[in-house]
């Protein structure tokens, strides 16, 4: 049903509208006012990523600190910002969370301590590479909507703020790149999923990791490095911003030649480097991984015409599926029993769910490349559901909600879609 009202929607607008009433429809709408008073009351409870989550993760807080900055001090954020830098390991890699101690116990994770965080963890899921880029994100958009520059010259631990970001981005290059294809490396994942299919949980590269390079983490790498720039443009390090930036054009650069396929309009899910994980048989290169698009979209590596095209065929996979949003993860998703964790099954979780989490992003790129129309009818089932549910983690294909019941980074990426797209409106 709600796949058939965006559709209507969409040739609403197309045949009777025009752009003024578009606009006017995007300014007046109730639906978008209501979801973002619920994203503030969720914000305003804390900084845990979820219901059923004790942890401050920071590829979540990434995608909520905008959110988390209308409604809870400034101050508590920046401790959010200086606990992952404490717990920040010598070689530059930032940990994927941190929480109280008491609170680990039956988690299974390795942790990690520090002194200048008594009676605090932190741990780190070693088979995704988005930790070091989403903790320099949530920087530089802490510094771009305080003003707080300041803050990049902080003392902490012997480095400045801004050395600390050097140190996350310089351990992805140094203990993360492959010279071959001038790009980083993870292990085998569904799209941005953080869980290998070598074994039960999956979460820990170990001897059965296969490596591999793929779009997700390294769009993520090239969003952190063009931020990383801004910020030392910010703090007067000219010569330094030129270096960063000059990374990142060679990031986005070789993701266009190794991982982007012309011919099929879409990105290759992999390029492995000591063999896949998956049968032989198995047409890999046929999945389209919807969020790592989004990412590479958000990260400035698809021209408009390409988005154009990406939209056409999220919402041809969406059919297909049978998904109600944007969201779909993928498509096709991979077979069950592909991936040794139950949780990963067809069309489960990280492999084919419906995300609003990457969903939301995707209408953040539409807006980001012009498309103010397809944005605002294709937000508008992710912006329904969240205000008949609440904020799910993720939902089935039939639209039923799984997961954290509280997700904040759900909230927090559809409170800036809202944004973008009232000011898109608003010129």
């Amino acid at each position: 049903m709600r796949r058939l009202l965006t559709i209507l929607l969409l040739a609403l607008l197309t045949v009777s509208c025009g752009q003024t009433t578009l606009k006017r429809a995007i300014a007046e709408d109730t639906l978008m006012t209501q979801v973002d008073s619920m994203a503030r009351a969720l914000a305003a409870t804390g900084f845990n990523a979820g219901s059923v989550y004790k942890e401050i993760w920071i590829r979540d807080f990434n995608t909520f600190i905008e959110l988390s900055l209308e409604v809870m001090p400034v101050e508590e954020i920046r401790e959010v910002l200086d606990t992952f830098i404490d717990f920040k390991a010598a070689d530059g890699n930032i940990p994927d969370a941190f929480v109280e101690v008491a609170d680990t116990e039956g988690l299974g994770y390795k942790y990690r301590f520090c002194d200048a965080r008594p009676g605090m963890a932190a741990h780190k899921n070693t088979v995704e590479t988005d930790q070091e880029s989403s903790f320099v994100q949530a920087v530089a958009q802490y510094v771009t909507l305080t003003g707080d520059k300041d803050y990049l010259s902080v003392n902490r631990a012997g480095k400045t703020v801004l050395e600390h970001l050097e140190d996350a981005m310089l351990f992805l290059r140094r203990y993360k790149w492959n010279d071959t294809y001038g790009l980083i490396t993870g292990a085998t994942t569904a799209d941005w999923g953080d869980v290998q299919p070598e074994h039960g949980w999956g979460v820990e590269i170990d001897e059965n990791t296969h490596y591999t390079i793929d779009i997700y983490d390294n769009a993520m790498f090239a969003l952190a490095l063009g931020d990383l720039a801004a910020l030392c443009e910010k703090a007067g390090e000219t010569e330094k911003a030129t270096r960063w930036h000059a990374l990142r054009d060679s990031v986005s650069h070789n993701v266009r030649a190794h991982l982007w396929d012309a011919e099929n309009q879409k990105f290759r899910p992999h390029i492995y480097l000591d063999g896949s994980p998956f049968p032989v048989e198995f047409k890999e290169e046929e999945i389209y991984y919807h969020g790592g698009t989004a990412v590479a979209a958000l990260a400035g590596i698809l021209t408009k015409k390409e988005v154009a095209r990406a939209n056409k065929r999220m919402l041809a996979n969406m059919k297909a599926a049978g998904a109600q949003s944007i969201g779909l993860t993928m498509y096709p998703a991979y077979p069950d029993g592909f991936f040794a964790n139950p949780m990963m099954g067809a069309y489960q979780y990280q492999n084919g769910g419906d995300w609003t989490w990457f969903g939301a992003r995707w209408i953040q790129a539409l807006v980001k490349y012009g498309f103010l129309k397809e944005a605002y009818c294709e937000a508008k089932p992710m912006l329904q559901r969240s205000a008949e549910v609440g904020f799910y983690e993720w939902y089935h294909l039939d639209g039923s909600p799984v997961g954290s019941g509280t997700y904040r980074g759900t909230a927090g990426v559809l409170f800036k879609a809202n944004r973008m797209m009232r000011e898109a409106a608003a010129r």
